[in-house]
């Protein structure tokens, strides 16, 4: 959910520029071994688990209680795990090879008390979870958030970038479901009622992106502009399918994955364009879910392809729970 404050061309260009690079890179990324794939049915049941989510928040908030120490120490530490996952493979895009292969022996009684076998842990992987801790560790920092808020924005690009690559949409029709489901999720509960907005502003965890707004005289109800994590990671999500689609359906004409790079990008722009003319925090699933949608049937029509991209399913990967 886009919410700017007075910033808001500063806002604007910062929350654009990371949110496409996230999903353009997020979609290039190489995948684990086995993603988690989305079932029909858990696409369907996506926005009502979501809503119990939300909706318990705003229970606790309301009835006086502040769930925001237990969210974000989950958060926070799902989030140095992230880091290192994320870390990992950019260390050894730009270190010698050596650093990659390089181990640390552990101690036999720890080895065995852990089960590890052969005894050792790289040491790109203790040095990329060593600079997660440190970010978790300056997030708790006792200093006001404007001070630290880019730190919170790192743990939580790291979050981004490890969803989008241990999630597969898996079919194209799944990730209908999916954006339709969440697109009226995110309509009703940003329009309909002040959940989204209280929840958004009154939780603090890094599972949205900030920005600072800069001192002024006036005081503000919340000093931040704010893009939900959500906003990146489900259309990111359908944004890096169409990159396994590109792979699969070789298409002459347009790709699927550039198409859906842009309507994201001008979904996102149209989206901060009405929040500036309205003042008013937007449900961004409204502009992003029929963008991304759209751009695949359409570039799947001037392909030739439309029967193919409906019907489309990642080879590999089968579907239970259906």
């Amino acid at each position: 959910m886009p919410l700017t404050g007075l910033d808001r061309i500063e806002s604007v260009v910062y929350f654009l520029g990371l949110a496409i690079a996230t999903v353009y890179v997020g979609g290039r990324q190489e995948t684990i071994d086995d993603p988690e794939r989305v079932t029909k049915k858990s696409a369907l049941s996506a926005p009502i688990g979501a809503s119990i989510s939300i909706g318990l928040l705003y229970v606790l908030i309301k009835a006086g209680l502040d769930p925001t120490a237990l969210y974000a120490i989950a958060v926070t530490l799902f989030g140095v795990l992230a880091v290192s996952d994320v870390g990992v493979p950019i260390l050894r895009n730009v270190l010698p090879e050596s650093f990659a292969e390089a181990e640390v022996e552990v101690p036999e009684k720890l080895a065995k008390a852990i089960k590890l076998a052969p005894p050792t842990l790289p040491v790109d992987g203790l040095a990329t979870l060593a600079l997660g801790a440190a970010l978790s560790a300056a997030y708790w920092a006792p200093v006001a958030m404007s001070q630290k808020f880019l730190v919170s924005n790192a743990i939580a690009w790291a979050i981004a970038m490890t969803s989008l690559g241990a999630i597969s949409l898996g079919s194209f029709q799944t990730a209908a479901i999916l954006l339709a489901g969440l697109f009226c999720y995110d309509i009703f509960w940003v329009f309909g009622t002040d959940v989204m907005m209280t929840v958004a502003t009154k939780v603090e965890a890094p599972v949205k992106f900030l920005y600072a707004s800069p001192p002024s005289a006036e005081p503000k109800p919340y000093p931040f502009s704010v893009l939900g994590l959500g906003d990146v990671v489900i259309p990111g999500l359908f944004v890096r399918f169409m990159a396994r689609m590109d792979e699969a359906l070789q298409p002459q004409v347009f790709s699927y994955f550039t198409a859906a790079t842009a309507a994201y990008a001008l979904g996102l722009t149209a989206c901060f364009a009405v929040n500036e003319i309205t003042h008013a925090g937007q449900p961004a699933l409204l502009y992003l879910d029929p963008a991304c949608i759209g751009s695949a049937l359409a570039v799947g029509a001037a392909n030739g392809q439309l029967g193919e991209v409906w019907n489309f399913e990642e080879e590999g990967l089968t579907e239970g729970g259906e």
